[in-house]
């Protein structure tokens, strides 16, 4: 099969472009016909070395952590998906295997593709949507009549942060560039920000929860917004606990894990036209530099897929 293969940690070109053997599944695995797979930032951090103590595959390596596709064969332990069913997935940053023509996933990775979107569509969904709910459910409690601060709200996990606050009936501010006013509007933020020409807290004052996508000095800015007992959850960094301490507020970092229970609901609610999903540029597999080169800009709105093979008719 093609796949994008690294051999070494690098800049995007250590990206390879090759023919390797395809992956058998083991028993508890699913054999995937990957139709797209989704390109995050944190690709590109595991190209480069940062997860190198994480306990990962040795090198050679096949990236990539979010597809869409087609079982192709399945484990005899496997009892939820059987071949041909249409399944998208966010792989362990483990084992990753994603920038290929066939992947292996489990039951725990893996859960039914919405029937009202795409591969491709659904390809940029797992990574970013699971860190979203993950920051806001599952970590910060948001509940319905409550209000939130999405830092970065054009991107790809902030597009699905604003939408999944929502559907929790949640206020929603939301920060963008100029560019991206009409976007944060578009998916449902009650108060869009600027923040090229408006300080965040000169608007946003007593929150209950900021979903930090930025770090540093918008993070520094951040723990003064919250009001007494709310919390900041950062996908950067980790919250300092003098400052927490000081604006009687929680805090917590995030790192996102496979959970195919909230895979499902999240597809639910993009079939209950509750989420869209936002995809600025879509690439062939071939191109995996320059995808995680326009990634690594951190202006990408919404996401950015490669198309490993043709959407089934």
């Amino acid at each position: 099969m093609k796949a994008i293969v690294i051999h070494e940690y690098g800049s995007p070109e250590v990206l390879k472009y090759e023919d390797v053997p395809r992956p058998e599944p083991k028993e508890s695995e699913i054999l995937v016909r990957v139709i797209a797979a989704g390109v995050n930032p944190v690709d590109g951090m595991v190209r480069a070395g940062m997860f190198a103590n994480y306990g990962r595959t040795p090198f050679p390596m096949i990236p990539g952590y979010d597809i869409a596709g087609i079982v192709e064969k399945t484990g005899p332990k496997i009892t939820k998906f059987k071949p041909g069913d249409s399944l998208y997935a966010y792989l362990s940053l483990k084992d990753g295997g994603g920038y290929a023509e066939y992947a292996v996933a489990t039951e725990v990775e893996a859960a039914p593709k919405p029937k009202s979107i795409g591969f491709v569509d659904a390809a940029g969904v797992p990574v970013v949507a699971l860190t979203a709910w993950q920051a806001l459910i599952d970590t910060a409690k948001l509940s319905a009549g409550q209000t939130v601060l999405i830092h970065g709200g054009s991107g790809g996990v902030g597009s699905f942060a604003i939408q999944i606050a929502k559907a929790r009936g949640a206020k929603v501010i939301a920060t963008a560039s100029t560019a991206n006013q009409d976007l944060l509007k578009q998916l449902g933020a009650d108060v869009a920000i600027d923040y090229t020409k408006t300080k965040f807290e000169d608007v946003a004052r007593d929150v209950d929860v900021v979903l930090d996508s930025v770090g540093k000095d918008t993070l520094a800015r951040s723990y003064g917004v919250v009001k007494k007992g709310g919390f900041i959850v950062s996908l950067v960094a980790r919250p300092d606990p003098t400052e927490l301490e000081k604006h009687g507020i929680h805090g917590a970092p995030i790192n996102v894990e496979s959970n195919s229970g909230e895979l499902a609901e999240i597809g639910k609610l993009i079939d209950d036209k509750k989420i869209k999903v936002i995809i600025s540029q879509v690439l062939p597999l071939s191109e995996a530099i320059k995808a995680q080169e326009q990634v690594a800009t951190g202006h990408t709105r919404g996401k950015i897929v490669l198309k490993v093979a043709a959407e089934p008719k």
